[in-house]
């Protein structure tokens, strides 16, 4: 990284968090300079196919204690 990109970095690390949110939304907004064609809808349908399936109950849903202990739990085999 260079000395300039350094000095943002610290800069926007003072920044409160929701400041640091709106631009790191920003940045990652900027990299998706060609977004394809038909992308949105996709994802827009995608997203209803999900929310359709949780609510039916067809999507088995896993406590979010259970998927960290299980993410722990290979993290420290595999080392």
């Amino acid at each position: 990284m260079t000395l300039q990109a350094l000095d943002l970095l610290r800069k926007a690390l003072s920044l409160s968090e929701d400041e640091r949110a709106a631009l790191a939304d920003s940045l990652l907004a900027s990299l998706d300079s060609t977004v394809e064609e038909g992308a949105e809808k996709a994802w827009e349908e995608e997203i209803s196919r999900r929310i359709a399936e949780i609510d039916s109950g067809k999507a088995k849903m896993i406590p979010w204690e259970e998927v960290r202990e299980e993410l722990s739990s290979r993290l420290k085999h595999d080392k």
